[in-house]
């Protein structure tokens, strides 16, 4: 099911005005799930960060074992050109995506140069300046690169985020805050966690259980270039509790303030605020 309302779909090097049948039954992606894909956002007439995104689309698939068929740069540049069809107003979810197509002797691992691609543009809103969330503790972990393929955005971890969603959403929360194998927090369900005290920002070290993302990588170039403090250290749920703002960082939304964790409670504060300011402001100069 589409989650928006205008499709353009470029497949087998061609740009198609509707969302396109693009796998078979017996496609390796459709029944052993190796797919990946990633996500940029076109917004303001801008695609910030969009060679970043290709580029990692490349190392996901490589990550589980695909063959990628396109350079980055032919990737942004397809993008560039199906983007053509959207007005300046319109903001637009990028995924571009592979997956196998044939497996090898056992069926299980993907065969080499036996390769899909597809690029889907979607009409997906950015969040409004008000929007904010909730989060809930769950039951569920981020696995390790031992027993997951962590080191790519794969579609085979989504099931694990949409349990996480599942349970939280059941006693009222938005989101989830989530821990890793060792009982530290790793981010939310969706996207990258920030949690800011006495006015420095603090976010979960990468450790191998979660993509630490482009977006997130921006929020902290230009937090430090504005003069705040920023920590990548290890986090635990009691950290949060005692936090005074804490936000999202993802592509989706870009920044999604929290307005509670469990019990505690958070006011939307001045950092969070200035780190949307922020974003918004380099996109417009990038």
């Amino acid at each position: 099911m589409a989650i928006g309302s205008k499709i353009r779909t470029f497949y087998n090097g061609t740009w198609h005005d509707e969302d396109v049948a693009i796998m078979r039954a017996a496609d390796h992606g459709s029944w052993v799930g190796s797919t990946v894909f990633d996500g940029a956002r076109f917004f303001d007439g801008r695609a910030p960060d969009l060679e970043a995104h290709c580029a990692r689309v490349n190392r996901s698939a490589e990550a589980l074992m695909i063959t990628p068929t396109m350079a980055p740069e032919d990737i942004v540049a397809a993008v560039r050109e199906g983007l053509s069809a959207f007005t300046r107003d319109d903001a637009v979810y990028i995924r571009p995506m592979y997956w196998a197509i044939d497996g090898g002797t056992s069926g299980i691992v993907p065969k080499p140069q036996s390769t899909g691609f597809a690029i889907c543009l979607e009409t997906v809103p950015m969040a409004d300046q008000g929007a904010s969330t909730t989060l809930g503790r769950t039951q569920f972990r981020r696995p390790v690169l031992e027993d997951n393929v962590v080191n790519a955005k794969a579609g085979c971890l989504y099931p694990n985020n949409a349990r996480m969603l599942a349970e939280v959403r059941k006693r009222g929360f938005g989101n989830a805050l989530v821990a890793d194998a060792m009982g530290n927090v790793a981010e939310s369900a969706t996207a990258n966690v920030f949690m800011i005290k006495d006015g420095e920002a603090f976010t979960p070290i990468p450790n191998g259980t979660f993509l630490a993302g482009i977006t997130r990588a921006r929020h902290m170039s230009n937090m430090r270039a504005d003069g705040m403090k920023v920590h990548e250290t290890v986090l635990s749920f009691a950290d949060f509790a005692d936090a005074d703002e804490v936000f999202l960082s993802g592509n989706m939304m870009k920044v999604t303030p929290v307005t509670g964790f469990e019990d505690t409670s958070y006011q939307i504060g001045p950092v969070t605020r200035r780190v949307r300011e922020m974003y918004w402001d380099w996109a417009a100069s990038a």
